[in-house]
């Protein structure tokens, strides 16, 4: 706030150029990342150079240039895996990263040169790369080790790996069905059984008593017609 006896006219405030905006940009080890920059192109008078480097943005130019543009066309590339895929000429001046690596991780530089003192748009961007996560998961592996017997003409043993499928229960394969459904009717199912094993036997003892029979009849018979023939 101002003190009553000082003048608004007083203050002077100096801007030290164009603020420098950061952005993080993240990706993963074998990717292709983009690094986003922009500038405002309405004519073709606006369209002018810039360059791509790593480190923070100074003063003027880029520490360690990746990339120079005239506006046009690139003039200087130091990388096959750094190129800028955007419509230069529409101020998209992106900068693609080919199959990062973890080296790739840092800050970089995009200055885009606009006539005037001071008058350059500057941008850091923090890059940071990571490693792919490597999945763990695994079959079930059983390995057992067959040795040849005593005796054997074979000179080496040889692991063998067996790898089991885990399934559960409604997929196991239905192999034959159940004669009954319930404790109940597996009962009355026995019952019948055993009342034909019975019957069975029953009818069997039968048939063999009838044979006896038979044959007792048939050596009566002999014996009798003998004693006629002795009489």
């Amino acid at each position: 706030r101002c003190h009553p006896r000082c003048s608004p006219a007083m203050f002077v405030f100096l801007s030290p150029g164009p603020s420098v905006s950061e952005l993080l940009v993240k990706g993963k080890v074998g990717q292709n990342i983009t690094v986003p920059c922009f500038y405002s192109v309405k004519r073709t008078q606006d369209i002018t150079s810039m360059c791509w480097g790593r480190d923070r943005c100074p003063v003027s130019k880029c520490y360690r240039a990746i990339i120079w543009t005239d506006g046009w066309k690139v003039t200087e590339q130091h990388s096959t895996r750094h190129l800028l895929k955007g419509d230069l000429q529409m101020g998209d001046v992106s900068l693609t990263i080919l199959n990062a690596e973890e080296e790739d991780s840092g800050i970089y530089c995009c200055r885009v040169e606009i006539a005037g003192l001071f008058n350059d748009q500057t941008s850091n961007h923090e890059v940071v790369i990571e490693k792919a996560r490597i999945s763990t998961a695994s079959p079930h592996t059983y390995t057992s080790e067959q040795t040849s017997a005593p005796g054997s003409t074979s000179e080496s043993s040889w692991p063998i790996t067996t790898t089991w499928s885990l399934i559960s229960a409604s997929e196991a394969p239905q192999t034959a069905s159940s004669p009954c459904s319930s404790t109940s009717d597996c009962s009355d199912v026995t019952l019948k059984l055993q009342n034909v094993s019975v019957s069975l036997a029953s009818k069997h003892y039968s048939e063999n008593g009838l044979y006896i029979g038979i044959g007792v009849c048939a050596a009566l018979l002999v014996i009798f017609i003998l004693a006629l023939f002795l009489t």
